[in-house]
């Protein structure tokens, strides 16, 4: 199943030990007439290195969105700042949401100003799965070991947790959405999907859903019928490229690559977005990168600039 990555883990776990587009636009050049947005974990080097000259570089680019991803050395309050700074916005956050208390991580997205507070990998991790990354961590391996099959019942029980998740955000005066990787297509014995049952046994009030459109395509599925078969329930999108794979992915890890150098084709992704009322997009890449991440921000926004 999908590889786990060492700043997703500590991310999750919470724990370091285990672990020139300055023009003003009346109308956005994107693909759904929305403002470009970029997870921030795309340009998470340079973010460490320079967090403010960083997001000045992206809004440079014609980037007017950002989506928090965590891991920086500077506290929610200055990040914002410097976000306001160079005139980006951040309608999204990507949080920790997998412990009791999840105050904190909603009073960070309302720090920053967000709509959406979102999750991804909320599950939780067996000791024997801990123990190995705990290993892989100490030899300094970048990724983990590959997490293991959820099954019809870990589904079901990922599902009451994002239930439980979207009530406390909702209290909060938030939208919770949950973002996929590839684990969560999955197939069941009847030959659905663990994505499936994320998706039917969620409360439509309470889940929403951003689709990560690379993850998904690695893992042989189709966003277009994701957002036409189940209406007002995907809210954004990543948009992400890999290189071509022989077959869907499984074990293993697919590679990265600037979009419109892989082998996801977002003409009907993004007729279908359209279509379906999308209301953020955030371009994200994985590695490796081909030159460095800021020159693949560059690439990603000059080809997302090309659909308007």
């Amino acid at each position: 199943m999908a590889q786990l990555s060492r700043r997703k883990f500590i991310a999750l776990t919470g724990s370091a030990a285990v672990v020139a587009a300055s023009r003003p636009r009346t109308v956005w050049a994107s693909p759904m007439g929305l403002p470009i947005g970029i997870q921030l974990y795309t340009v998470g080097k340079p973010m460490g290195d320079d967090p403010a000259g960083t997001l000045k570089q992206l809004y440079a680019m014609g980037y007017r969105e950002v989506e928090s991803a965590g891991m920086l050395k500077v506290t929610p309050k200055e990040l914002r700042k410097m976000i306001d700074d160079a005139g980006l916005k951040c309608p999204s956050a990507h949080l920790q949401l997998t412990g009791m208390d999840l105050g904190p991580a909603f009073e960070e997205a309302h720090v920053f100003g967000a709509q959406c507070a979102v999750s991804s990998v909320l599950r939780e991790f067996s000791p024997e799965f801990m123990k190995a990354a705990k290993a892989a961590m100490a030899g300094g391996k970048a990724e983990l070991p590959a997490l293991p099959p959820l099954g019809q019942d870990g589904f079901k029980k990922t599902a009451e947790k994002m239930n439980e998740v979207g009530r406390k955000a909702k209290a909060a005066g938030l939208v919770y959405a949950y973002h996929n990787h590839n684990f969560e297509f999955e197939k069941m014995p009847d030959g659905s999907l663990g994505y499936d049952i994320l998706v039917k046994e969620t409360d439509p009030e309470l889940v929403k859903f951003e689709i990560d459109c690379g993850w998904m395509k690695a893992a042989g599925s189709d966003p277009v019928q994701y957002m036409k078969n189940y209406p007002g329930r995907v809210r954004m999108l990543h948009i992400k490229d890999f290189k071509a794979m022989e077959h869907p992915t499984g074990a293993g890890r697919p590679q990265g690559a600037d979009l419109g150098k892989g082998f996801v084709d977002y003409a009907p992704i993004f007729a279908a977005g359209k279509a379906a009322g999308i209301e953020h997009i955030f371009d994200e890449q994985e590695q490796p990168f081909p030159v460095s991440q800021i020159e693949s921000a560059k690439a990603n926004f000059g080809f997302l600039e090309k659909f308007s």
